[in-house]
């Protein structure tokens, strides 16, 4: 009887492995019936970085990644304003590395099954209930959490004892929506975003990052290799407020939409009208998060990742603030004494500090700084607030229990 995973996302299957690696066995169930590799690019921070490394992926993350080495703020005349060194540039014992997200969750999917067996990771499974109150459990399963998965093939419903339950089912996560029934709606930060790839060269050094604001909208861009470069267009079209529509992550969105706010774009080193017209497909979405629990979970349930703490991408850190939260629980469940001492002292540390980062996410979401020192000012406060100090990961010792 292992610790059961909703979701074989980023989180989940960083979960699995980390769990592994700590001596805890383990299975993940996903409801999509195939593992795709989806989606378009994201960024892994040094913190993260760290700890996939410690994982033994170092080799295969640099292969599929490219290192960051610089963030490049400036206008649509392509004139600098800030430029911030990243990754080892900036001191950093480890890099950041910006990878298409879909190759990097078949990184770590690959990972589980060679580690963990090809049946670690069941597809077409989702989990639709559970039951924590140990009632007509039998000696065997005493001490364990009832889990009901469906199987979305034959839509028959099965019921199985596991040692914990981990919801790391995402931003529509039903781990979460059990424990919170009363969570409301997602919040909309009036924000809207269209993300895409595009087959281009890398441009100024060649590991750079860009963030280009003019009034309402916004151009970060940046190389993910194999030829690609991923962009993502912010746009403010509306006041925050609870979100009525959907959030879906894959929804289709159109050209027509999003051009004119940057067909009008010069920056001379980059072709953003050509970024966008030659892209391949392009997803819109709002940019939403959620208020922070002031719990997460209680007795054998947890969660984790976005299930948890979904935050606006303006940090780059939901990604990585999921694998530090899986590295966190497996060290806590490897050496408490009992699984629900386990689950709280690893929901007491990571709670609050990945807080921390949605409150910080959104203060980056609403600066207005665009002087040099107020861009350096806002970016050094959100690295104190959010834990990645430079000094301060360097000097930290491993989240691994062995």
């Amino acid at each position: 009887m292992g610790v059961l995973i909703a979701g074989a996302g980023i989180g989940g299957l960083a979960a699995a492995l980390s769990l592994h690696a700590a001596g805890v066995g383990s299975a993940v169930v996903e409801s999509a019936r195939e593992i795709r590799p989806l989606g378009v690019g994201i960024n892994l921070l040094p913190h993260a970085v760290r700890e996939l490394i410690e994982l033994g992926l170092g080799d295969e993350l640099a292969a599929i990644g490219v290192a960051t080495a610089e963030n490049v703020y400036g206008d649509r005349f392509g004139r600098r304003v800030f430029t911030e060194p990243r990754g080892m540039a900036q001191g950093y014992r480890w890099p950041q590395y910006s990878v298409h997200r879909g190759e990097l969750q078949r990184l770590l999917l690959t990972a589980v099954r060679e580690r963990l067996g090809v049946a670690a990771v069941r597809t077409g499974a989702r989990v639709v209930g559970f039951d924590d109150s140990g009632e007509g459990a039998g000696p065997r399963e005493r001490g364990s959490v009832r889990v009901r998965v469906l199987d979305r093939a034959t839509g028959t419903v099965e019921e199985s004892a596991a040692r914990a339950l981990i919801g790391a089912d995402g931003l529509h996560s039903a781990v979460r929506a059990a424990l919170h029934p009363q969570d409301g709606p997602l919040l909309w930060s009036g924000i809207r975003m269209w993300r895409g790839t595009t087959r281009a060269e890398p441009f100024l050094t060649g590991r750079s990052m860009a963030i280009v604001r003019d009034g309402d909208a916004e151009l970060v861009a940046y190389p993910i290799g194999g030829g690609r470069v991923n962009w993502v267009c912010q746009v403010r079209v509306s006041e925050p407020g609870p979100l009525t529509g959907d959030a879906a992550w894959n929804r289709v969105g159109r050209l027509a939409d999003v051009l004119p706010y940057f067909d009008h774009w010069r920056l001379g080193w980059l072709d953003v009208p050509g970024l966008l017209m030659n892209s391949g497909e392009i997803l819109e979405y709002p940019m939403v998060d959620r208020e922070p629990l002031p719990w997460w979970g209680s007795g054998r349930v947890t969660l984790l990742g976005d299930a948890a703490h979904p935050m606006y991408p303006v940090g780059a850190n939901g990604a990585s603030q999921a694998v530090v939260d899986a590295r966190v629980l497996a060290r806590e469940l490897a050496r408490a004494d009992d699984v629900p001492t386990a689950l709280a002292r690893y929901e007491t540390e990571r709670r609050e500090a990945t807080a921390a980062v949605v409150r910080a996410n959104r203060a980056m979401n609403r600066a207005g700084a665009r002087t040099p020192e107020e861009l350096a000012r806002v970016t050094d406060t959100y690295r104190d607030t959010t834990g990645s100090d430079v000094r301060t990961l360097n000097a930290r010792a491993s989240l691994s229990c062995r």
